[in-house]
Order: C-alpha cells, then sequence, then structure tokens
C-alpha cells in the first residue's frame, strides 16, 4: 500500500523550529496550525502538551478502543546557567550530548528582547599552541561557553539565566535523506501529522488521542501527565533509533538500518514492548507489504515507556525510525522509513 506524497518541506521546516524542554512553543504552534481540520478536539494542557482526539467508528456493541499516539516536540539543548564577569555565557545541557559534536558550532541565545548569535565552543587553548595532552581531551558541557560578541554589561542587560540556547542548522535533503536537526523527534511528530491527515476524510477504527509531547529528553515528562489524563487502553510511541550502518561500526551494532523500513522496538533501556501488540504489527506490515525491521536499542527511551506504565498499565510498542547521526545537528531520516512508518500506522488504525 502506498500514501499520498509525503510534505517533505513541513519535515524541514519542523526540523528548523527551536524547542528545547519546557520552552516548545515555536513547534507547539506549529502543530496547532497544521491539526486545523484534522481532528474532533484539540487541547493544550497545563506543561504543554497538546492533545488531539480524532474519533473512531463503534464497532458491533457500541465501543471503541482508545489509542494514544505520542511523538515528543522538544530537542536537545541548552539553557544559560551562569554570566562570566567578560560575558561568557555557561551552559546547563538538556539532553544528552556526546562533546565531541559541540567544537566551534553556531548557536542562538533566545532572550526576551529577541534572538542573539553566538558561538559555542569549549575553553582552553587553539590547536596551534595545544600540548598534545590538550588535542587527546574530550571536554565536558560545563567547560564550553557561548561567545556572544558583546561587552559584559550589554550581555547581562540581555541575556537572563534560563534564556534558552539552540544549535543553527537548516534542514536540506541529501539524497533520499531528509538531514537536519531536531529530527529527533520532529520526524515523528510530522509522521503523526500525515497520519491524522490520511483520516481527514474517514474514521479511524478506534478512537486515537494524538499527543505531541513536551519534555521527552529529561525524563519522559510530557507523555507521563498525557498518559494519565488520556488513560488509554491501547499506546504507540513514535520515536527515532539509531541507524548505526556507517563506516566504523560493526552489523551487529547497527540496531537498524536506512532505508530498510519502520523499526518496530522490542527491547530499550525503559521499555519492553507487549508481545502480542508486537506479533500484530510484524503480521499486518508483512500482510500489507510495508517494510520493517526489529529494533533491540541496549541504552534508551521513549514515550512509549510512559504509556505503557500509567495507572494499572496499558499494552504498549513503540515505532522507531531509523536516524544517522542521532544527537547531532545533521540527524538523517530516510523518506523510506517515513513512508513504511505512515503506512503501517494508518493501515493498524484503518
Amino acid at each position: 500500500m502506498t500514501t499520498t506524497e509525503l510534505r517533505l518541506d513541513v519535515l524541514r521546516h519542523l526540523s528548523d523550529l527551536n524547542g528545547v524542554p519546557g520552552q516548545e512553543d515555536a513547534v507547539r504552534d506549529f502543530v496547532l496550525s497544521d491539526l486545523e481540520g484534522l481532528v474532533d478536539e484539540v487541547r493544550v494542557d497545563a506543561l504543554g502538551n497538546v492533545i488531539a482526539l480524532k474519533r473512531g467508528r463503534e464497532d458491533a456493541e457500541g465501543k471503541r478502543e482508545r489509542v494514544m499516539l505520542s511523538a515528543h516536540m522538544d530537542e536537545i539543548g541548552f539553557l544559560v546557567r551562569y554570566i562570566d564577569e567578560k560575558g561568557f555565557l555557561r551552559v546547563q545541557a538538556l539532553g544528552g550530548f556526546d562533546t565531541r559534536n559541540l567544537f566551534a558550532r553556531n548557536v542562538t541565545v533566545h532572550t526576551r528582547g529577541g534572538a542573539l548569535p553566538g558561538l559555542l565552543t569549549p575553553g582552553g587553548r587553539p590547536v596551534h599552541i595545544a600540548t598534545p595532552e590538550d588535542r587527546k581531551k574530550v571536554p565536558e558541557v560545563k567547560e564550553f561557553f557561548v561567545d556572544l560578541g558583546l561587552g559584559a554589561d550589554d550581555v547581562k542587560g540581555r541575556v537572563r539565566i534560563g534564556d534558552m540556547v539552540t544549535l543553527d542548522q537548516t534542514a536540506r535533503q541529501v539524497g533520499a535523506m531528509t538531514v537536519g536537526k531536531a529530527m529527533d523527534d520532529r520526524a515523528s511528530v510530522f509522521l503523526q501529522l500525515e497520519v491524522l491527515r490520511a483520516f481527514r476524510e474517514e474514521r479511524p477504527r478506534h478512537d486515537v488521542v494524538a499527543v505531541f509531547s513536551v519534555q521527552e529528553e529529561v525524563g519522559l515528562r510530557g507523555a507521563i501527565v498525557a498518559a494519565y489524563g488520556v488513560e488509554p487502553t491501547l499506546g504507540i510511541g513514535l520515536d527515532v533509533t539509531l541507524a548505526v550502518d556507517t563506516p566504523g561500526v560493526g552489523p551487529d551494532e547497527a540496531v537498524t538500518r536506512l532505508g530498510e523500513g519502520i523499526g518496530i522496538k522490542v527491547f530499550d533501556s525503559t521499555m519492553i514492548s507487549t508481545r502480542w501488540l508486537v506479533d500484530e504489527f510484524v503480521d499486518l506490515a508483512e500482510r500489507e507489504g510495508i517494510p520493517y525491521q526489529m529494533e533491540v536499542l541496549a541504552l534508551g527511551g521513549t514515550d512509549g515507556a510512559a504509556i505503557q506504565r500509567t495507572r494499572a498499565g496499558v499494552p504498549t510498542l513503540t515505532l522507531s525510525l531509523p536516524t544517522r547521526y542521532i544527537h547531532t545537528i545533521v540527524e538523517a531520516v530516510h523518506e523510506t522509513d517515513l513512508r513504511a512508518g505512515v503506512d503501517l500506522l494508518v493501515a493498524y488504525l484503518r
């Protein structure tokens, strides 16, 4: 089966939007706009989650399941935690960073008065005067600073502790890949929107509650409260996973491979997907000819874990988009995997 053409321009736009945990406003505004005409009800809860309801068809007994989907709007980034006497900013990480990917990065500091361009780099000597020991060292996040190119008084007058700091990158197409920052998890936000768009003129077989969650990167916080309020009878988390199918890594560590289909999660460090649900999705994918791959992720978690453990427990699995270079500014997803994810979810809900 095939879907309508993917709106990859929308995916690129979602990637470019800025929204660290707790400050997802720009992403939320876009999601609310794109949901117009697609769902029966939409609301924003106290934490900032967007919760959208698409009512399903009643069965012969007048009953419907309540399926909760969840994809998170936030991205890894930073908050300003300290301004020193020279006007350099120290940052608090929001989410897990490999600091080897943070050297000499363009960033934006988002203040009440507007956005300020800055440079993020670790303290220490430049390569020309670095010692051999300096060159081998991998700095910690606490050693990085932001240079705004302004005097200390000017910085202190414009920047507040707690202001959002985001990495700068414009998404683009690279072959069959869409590449940019924050594909984790804007690619799944996009997937969820495309699934709802597929049901614009029809009803799914179940009530679908699509949650666009906040603060996932700091502990699944938005999905925890959303799941408690939604009280789903079945849960499906939507997130990215590692596609480590590049040089320098053995095939046993790949987790998934780009372009080979949507990942059906079996295990990660926060959840074991409900087995009968995994089997049901595998059977459906094979019956419909939708490419898929099984995912076992040693370390990492998704909103699926929050849904699964809410109240008295919910049968849950996670569908995972294979992604190269996760938690960098060049996260890469493949059109085949995006389409497979949309197709599989639409087939299940239809």
